[in-house]
């Protein structure tokens, strides 16, 4: 993988205004389509995931539902890096659109819960083809002036979703038949993806320097193993006792045994440049998600809060998020990518240690609602940002292999820290609920303050 210093350019053609522009729009259309629909799917299923397992008898393989397709998004992940430094990415994209819904339907016709979560292993191997390809597409097709805009509109591709997804995956489920959850999204998503095909073919061709290599290389044997480690983690954590243990502890042999072969050289040590970059995507991920899943869990059991209302929490982060990133998607932006991405890290300690003061009885729940919000706040300034900075510092041969690892570090970090966090919360809060939930929440805010140190050093 490429640390290059200074940023190449990546594309000649002239700088249109707009991501909508005539040469762009079809393209634009069509992938912010594709990614909402990706996220209505991962959000719906969360939320049908507990009906679909009872109407199937199929409890005990709850937690490999979701582990499954995580996993095999991680080989998926590195498979499409090469492929589309190989091919260009539109061959992994297409192969990619195509696992992702054959997944669906088998998944939504499934007699079994066993044949549901082949579905959904085989639904996550296209997620993965896909989410690279889609990078690999703005690397290749948009002028360097334009790539924050496309980000920008990839971030609110998930905000409709995420404010309306659960409430209608809910109705669904109630009132129709959770298989819908599954097939609706094939006949959307089908639309989606033929609209991209003209502007795609641009993006056909690889880089001869990129001939001698192989689609299944020693990275992707390596990805399998970290998948295995990544897989263990998802489902050690949802056990207990000595068996809960050895799980984790398998898994994160696993995941620290084959993750830096996955990585470029010094993301570990946050080097300057690249490995930095990729390295925050991975801590801003599990910090921001870590803490996350316990919020609406504490402000329901520990402030009284109703279900809906501790939701409003996350719909106002998603909303602050995509405020976040549109204005990082304006043009003339005052200060420097390092300056806003070290913002937006500080602006997630803080919303990490809001949401923990309202643990205080006394203190206001509007501070941890608020805080939350300036959470998202950060992580819609810091996500668009990486993704620009991993492609400027990518000559056109390495974008797919770079672009990939920005992708592994976001998914090997979080079901790490999820993992973790899980397990000790769940080991602790028998004892003490309050312990448990500043352990949950401080594990997080320490990964933001660590962001911060990688923030400084994304520098080129």
């Amino acid at each position: 993988m490429t640390t290059t210093a200074e940023p190449p350019t990546t594309a000649a053609e002239p700088k249109p205004g707009s991501v909508l522009a005539p040469e762009y729009r079809a393209l634009t259309v069509g992938m912010v389509a594709l990614i909402t629909l990706v996220a209505f799917e991962s959000l719906a299923v969360t939320t049908a995931m507990p009906t679909v397992a009872q109407a199937l008898d199929g409890l005990s393989l709850y937690a490999l539902a979701f582990g499954g397709p995580l996993a095999s998004g991680v080989v998926a992940m590195v498979v499409s890096g090469t492929w589309s430094d190989l091919k260009g990415p539109s061959r992994p994209l297409w192969y990619g659109t195509a696992w992702f819904l054959a997944g669906l339907i088998i998944a939504g016709a499934a007699p079994s819960m066993e044949v549901l979560v082949a579905g959904r292993i085989i639904q996550g191997f296209g997620g993965g083809l896909v989410t690279v390809a889609l990078y690999v597409v703005v690397g290749h097709l948009y002028p360097p002036a334009l790539r924050p805009r496309i980000f920008a509109a990839f971030a609110a591709g998930w905000v409709v979703p995420s404010l309306v997804g659960p409430a209608i995956a809910g109705l669904i489920v109630e009132h129709a038949n959770w298989r819908i959850v599954f097939l609706a999204v094939p006949a959307l998503a089908i639309p989606a993806a033929l609209v991209m095909r003209p502007g795609l073919a641009r993006a056909n061709s690889g880089t001869p320097e990129q001939a001698h290599r192989s689609l299944w290389d020693r990275r992707a044997m390596w990805a399998i193993a970290a998948a295995v480690g990544v897989g263990l983690l998802h489902y050690g954590g949802q056990q207990r006792g000595i068996l809960q243990g050895v799980l984790l502890a398998a898994g994160l042999l696993g995941v620290a045994a084959f993750a830096p072969k996955l990585l470029p050289k010094g993301t570990f040590s946050m080097g300057t440049g690249l490995p930095a970059v990729i390295a925050l995507r991975g801590l801003v991920a599990a910090a921001g998600f870590g803490a996350e899943v316990f919020l609406p869990l504490m402000l329901t059991r520990e402030r009284g809060l109703s279900p809906s209302f501790a939701g409003l929490v996350l719909t106002i982060s998603a909303l602050s998020w995509t405020a976040a990133s549109w204005y990082r998607g304006r043009p003339k932006q005052p200060f420097s990518h390092a300056v806003f991405l070290q913002a937006g890290m500080v602006s997630m300690v803080l919303g990490i240690a809001a949401a923990t003061l309202t643990l205080n009885p006394h203190v206001p729940v509007l501070v941890g609602i608020l805080g939350w919000g300036l959470a998202g706040l950060g992580m819609g300034t810091v996500f668009p940002t990486v993704s620009v900075l991993v492609l400027e510092y990518s000559s056109r041969e390495q974008q797919g292999a770079n672009t990939s690892a920005l992708q592994l570090s976001d998914s090997l970090a979080t079901a790490t820290v999820l993992a973790v966090g899980g397990s000790l919360f769940a080991a602790i809060e028998p004892h003490s609920a309050t312990t448990a939930y500043l352990t949950a929440f401080g594990l997080p805010a320490v990964l933001a303050l660590v962001g911060v140190l990688a923030a400084r050093r994304t520098r080129a």
